[in-house]
């Protein structure tokens, strides 16, 4: 995120799941700090016990943070809407979703499903104490009505109320958190725009952000020199990305009415699904010199994206007589399409663009009409909008 490439740790549901370097070092600050936490309100308990207490809160609070973000990019799923990866970083987590919503109703059920998720959590944890006959005292401990002399009860107590606290501040109605994009969706099924859903949302995001910027300041005046920078820290960021929203909602604006269509090159280059291998490095990639090709059937219908090196890679195995169609580049062919009916702005959020330059465009039918290329795609934009350079 943010212009740095995640590590990746492994994939759930066909989703990557990747860690941004930031996240590592919160890992270890998290397990440090809660090992002090522990020994605090565990009686008796031992550097040991509390260390391995603070690595399991920490393991159980991220997946909490992943399964948060799994209801996200579920729920896009559902809407049609595809999830290039999830990535854990420095303030939690984020579904990298192939395009932004096309509806109200989309937007309100993507945004929800990670709130809902972490109040799932929350129950199951008040669940799991009841059965265990140990509520009171988990809820004691997760309230920091007292101190706790089981281990369990420390521990269901915590992740209970730090999912607790997840779920407020993520409900907050200030953009980019779940309470922001839900608010956004509210704002534009009742004015019937889009930007302006964004920039009321945005409005109370900035508003949020410079509240939280102040409550660091604060903290940081009374000697809380940790949770002052956090929360500096936190606030800037969201005000920042809330800023960047509703500029990029004017921008929009102004190119409203604008098709795929309009800007896209109608006569792209394709290979059918049947061409072997080596007569596709003959024809096309040696001839255009072109890292990757559209493929169609025998009715012009795209299936995905042919890599050079998947190519290479099958005549240096000895398998030239291959078809391309077996070839196809997963990860590159994904979300890589659009219809010709597409606002343009629809091409801003497409991870294809990022991955291979160019989005291929496809009619009702799904057969292959027409090419985006990110070149193009600027040139537009530069001409709807000249005073933008």
């Amino acid at each position: 995120m943010f212009g740095e490439r995640s590590i990746k740790l492994f994939s759930v549901f066909g989703i990557r799941v990747g860690a941004n370097p930031s996240w590592f070092i919160f890992l270890f600050l998290m397990i440090y700090w809660l090992s002090g936490y522990f020994s605090d309100i565990l009686i008796g308990s031992t550097n040991t016990l509390s260390f391995g207490i603070a690595i399991a809160a920490t393991l159980l609070f991220f997946i909490s943070l992943l399964l948060h973000e799994l209801g996200h990019a579920l729920a896009a799923r559902r809407e049609g809407i595809s999830t290039s990866g999830i990535d854990l970083w420095l303030f939690g987590g984020v579904a990298k979703l192939s395009r932004d919503s096309n509806s109200p109703g989309e937007e309100f059920k993507v945004a929800a499903a990670g709130p809902a998720v972490t109040a799932l959590i929350v129950v199951a944890c008040i669940a799991i104490a009841a059965v265990a006959s140990q509520t009171t005292s988990v809820i004691d401990t997760a309230t920091f009505s007292g101190i706790s002399t089981s281990p369990f009860t420390a521990l269901i107590g915590w992740l209970a109320m730090v999912n607790v606290a997840l779920l407020i501040f993520n409900l907050v109605p200030a953009f980019p958190l779940d309470g922001g994009r839900i608010a956004r969706a509210i704002a534009w099924k009742v004015t019937g725009e889009r930007g302006k859903g964004t920039r009321f949302a945005g409005y109370l995001g900035q508003g949020f952000g410079v509240i939280m910027i102040g409550l660091g300041v604060y903290a940081l005046m009374r000697g809380d020199v940790v949770s002052g920078l956090w929360f500096a820290v936190l606030g800037w960021f969201l005000a920042s990305a809330a800023r960047g929203a509703v500029a990029s909602s004017r921008f929009t604006d102004e190119i409203e009415g604008i098709t795929v269509a309009d800007v896209m090159d109608s006569e792209p280059i394709a290979i059918l699904s049947t061409t072997t291998a080596i007569e596709a490095d003959e024809q096309f990639f040696a001839r255009f010199q072109w890292p990757w090709f559209a493929v169609v059937d025998q009715l012009g219908r795209f299936e995905g994206i042919l890599t050079a090196e998947a190519v290479e890679a099958e005549i240096q195995a000895a398998r030239p007589a291959t078809a391309v169609g077996q070839l196809l580049d997963a990860a590159a062919s994904e979300s890589s399409a659009v219809t010709r009916e597409a606002p343009i702005e629809a091409l801003l959020t497409i991870e294809a663009l990022k991955r291979i330059g160019a989005v291929l465009v496809v009619d009702s039918d799904s057969r292959l009409c027409g090419v985006v290329t990110a070149q193009q795609l600027e040139r537009a934009l530069t001409a709807a909008v000249p005073h933008s350079s």
